[in-house]
């Protein structure tokens, strides 16, 4: 492990990675510096992109490791197919590296809120799933605006969540704390609500209200970050969305639930205002030595190609901006997500902004267009246990909405 021409390589379900005893074992996590390599994700006809993206190289001495030696062993022989030659499979991680505390383990610090679909099924049905002592929760199938996309498919027990429900059609931004105790508690959602979010990726051919994109989780992350503003305590994620739930072979309904109506919030909302900033606290990240506003947008809307969206007319970016780049456009969150649509490894996700100055010890605020893609990328530094994090709710739409502020474009200098 010590040496630079190494890799520990991970192969077993990324919530095992994450932190999740998913055969019982005495430690959570992964081998200390371990990289997330999935099994599920040898039967990809890209796989081998996969790896290099996460900059596994021939001439790397690898290590393998897992739960099932036949799935390790796959892993291996695909290695060897492309080429590498110098691998190993490590066969004793439960037996021996687990039990042992003075062998090194890491793991996503908040993964309890990143959920599977074992642990929503097991909710669903009444058996209390590990980390969950709570007497009421909802499971959350977000759209937007296409309450088709839920009667046409969902998880059964799920209930359809319109993200406007929580945002202003007008402005993009959370709605009004009044708004939002009367349309959370419409849901049946108080303060103390275990609350698990997710969405959809596979929208029916011409009904996806953002074609090719994956807006139902995108929309599902949206409402996770403004829910825990309003103070909702236990948020939780399907790691992967619905993609993660049919992967699992569970089954689909398209019987609807309707939840009851909660009498009140419980507690005055906000409850985390500081998980949500406006202009003015924009503005004053943008010269302060102890924060970053981060554009977590694509390189042409970054460089002003494109605005990005149909409804917003002026090109270009918030000058001093720090960039942190989404994927190829404004629907896609490529660069923060595997290809099973599950949450990208946090060291990977960690080591690129770091490059560009967004570490842990800074106030972090997070923007994008509308606030969608800048509440994934918000969720990523939460789930990390990173402890000064935002979302700038206006994004850009409120931005460049505003003559008075500056606007850049072009490659930066």
């Amino acid at each position: 492990m010590q040496s630079p021409d190494h890799v520990t390589i991970d192969v077993r379900p990324v919530d095992a990675y994450n932190g999740w005893n998913l055969m019982g074992e005495k430690r959570g996590g992964h081998i200390a510096g371990a990289k997330s390599l999935s099994a599920k994700w040898a039967s990809y006809i890209d796989w081998i992109e996969i790896v290099r993206n996460k900059e596994i190289r021939p001439h790397h001495q690898l290590i393998l490791y897992g739960y099932d030696p036949g799935e390790t062993e796959k892993v291996a022989e695909m290695f060897l197919s492309a080429g590498y030659k110098n691998i190993s499979i490590y066969e004793h991680f439960l037996e021996e590296w687990v039990e042992d505390p003075e062998l090194p383990m890491e793991y996503l610090k908040n993964y309890k809120q990143l959920v599977y679909p074992l642990w929503v099924k097991n909710l669903l049905e009444g058996e209390n799933p590990p980390g969950y002592d709570n007497d009421k929760f909802r499971v959350c199938h977000a759209h937007y605006r296409n309450p088709d996309i839920y009667h046409q498919g969902h998880i059964p027990g799920s209930i359809a969540l319109d993200t406007l429900l929580l945002e202003s059609p007008k402005t993009w931004n959370r709605r009004s704390p009044e708004e939002l105790e009367k349309n959370l508690t419409s849901l049946g959602i108080t303060h103390d609500t275990t609350v698990v979010l997710y969405g959809r990726f596979d929208f029916p051919k011409n009904e996806d209200p953002f074609p090719g994109s994956s807006a139902g989780q995108l929309g599902a992350m949206r409402c996770a970050a403004i829910m825990l503003y309003a103070g909702v305590k236990d948020v939780r994620i399907l790691n992967g969305g619905m993609q993660s739930w049919l992967d699992a072979a569970y089954d689909i309904t398209t019987r609807e639930t309707k939840p009851d109506t909660a009498e009140g919030f419980g507690e005055k909302i906000p409850q985390r205002p500081e998980l949500m900033i406006d202009t003015p606290e924009a503005k004053n990240l943008i010269t302060s030595k102890q924060g970053n506003l981060i554009c977590v947008r694509s390189w042409p809307e970054y460089i002003g190609e494109v605005s990005g969206y149909n409804y917003i007319e002026k090109k270009g970016r918030i000058p001093g901006a720090v960039f942190a780049d989404c994927g190829t456009d404004a629907y896609h969150m490529e660069n923060y997500r595997n290809l099973d649509h599950s949450m990208r490894e946090q060291n990977e996700v960690s080591k690129n902004w770091e490059k560009d100055g967004i570490t842990a010890d800074k106030h972090n605020a997070f923007y994008c267009g509308t606030g969608w893609r800048g509440s994934e990328a918000f969720l990523n530094a939460y789930l990390m246990g990173w402890p000064n994090v935002s979302v700038y709710d206006g994004g850009w739409f409120e931005w460049s909405n505003d003559p008075k502020n500056p606007v850049e474009s072009g490659i930066p200098k």
